[in-house]
């Protein structure tokens, strides 16, 4: 059977198209791509001519899946096809899922040649907790379904990774502001490329962001922040409070343990004896 290589191409910087990757698309009998122009000359800056392209995205990729099983049959079984997205990895927010498990359903091999992937790299290097992760792709335009999508993956205490436009950011990131509350973020504009640059700031201070550099965005949203530990004075105030609310001291404690973090219930036992808080009875 045949083999179809999912490649990874430069996000930015031709240089970091590894040898192996440039081997693969080099010999390939086809080579799918979102934009056969533009992965025309990607690859005749790479050296890489003389080679079969053929479309392959959002709106044909259930269309072309026959097509490329029967490129996958020619040749004996020994033909290649690699697909590519335009920059990056292939899949990632980007066509090629279908065809891959239809590749594996035929019988054929399907095997990566692995490189540049705009998520890895924004997570490498923006300084915010880089695992665990989730990575969301785009989010939907609808702001109703964005929130949607945020809310649930906000849930999971993950830091959360995702692409953006950069007429949208500014507005993704006061809907992650309302939803997800204060966390940290980063703004990763044109990895690899000569401009790069590297934002960072916090969801609960944008008042005053704004943003004119044109390209696009990897965002990173650090993960929810814990709350800060209560101090010894704040403990000892919220004692005093539910003590004079009256109750038993276990009912007592209980009150307090909702209000502060950061004390189990044995300490703020012995800082309740230790405090001889007078208590009203109920």
């Amino acid at each position: 059977m045949g083999t179809l290589w999912t490649v990874a191409v430069p996000l930015g910087n031709d240089r970091d198209l590894s040898p192996r990757a440039a081997a693969v698309l080099g010999r390939a009998d086809l080579i799918l791509a979102e934009d056969t122009r533009r992965a025309g000359l990607l690859l005749s800056r790479l050296g890489v001519k003389g080679q079969r392209f053929l479309s392959l995205h959002d709106h044909n990729e259930e269309a072309r899946i026959d097509r490329v099983l029967a490129a996958l049959a020619e040749r004996d079984g020994e033909a290649e096809v690699a697909l590519i997205s335009d920059a990056g990895t292939p899949l990632l927010s980007d066509p090629g899922f279908r065809l891959v498990r239809a590749c594996r359903a035929a019988g054929h091999r399907v095997s990566p040649a692995p490189g540049p992937s705009a998520p890895v790299a924004a997570l490498s290097a923006c300084g915010l907790p880089p695992q665990p992760f989730a990575f969301l792709g785009f989010l939907p335009r609808k702001a109703g379904e964005a929130r949607g999508v945020l809310e649930k993956f906000g849930r999971a205490g993950c830091t959360l990774v995702l692409f953006e436009r950069k007429d949208r950011v500014q507005r993704t990131l006061a809907l992650a502001a309302e939803v997800l509350g204060p966390r940290e973020f980063c703004l990763c504009r044109e990895l690899t490329k000569d401009h790069e640059e590297f934002i960072v700031g916090r969801l609960d201070a944008l008042d005053g962001l704004e943003f004119t550099e044109l390209g696009e965005f990897t965002v990173v949203l650090g993960p929810a922040e814990a709350p800060a530990v209560a101090s010894d004075e704040e403990l000892d105030a919220a004692l005093r409070q539910e003590s004079a609310a009256g109750g038993r001291p276990r009912e007592v404690v209980r009150r307090v343990l909702a209000r502060v973090t950061g004390w189990s219930s044995k300490a703020v036992y012995a800082r309740l004896e230790a405090l001889n808080c007078p208590r009203r009875g109920r």
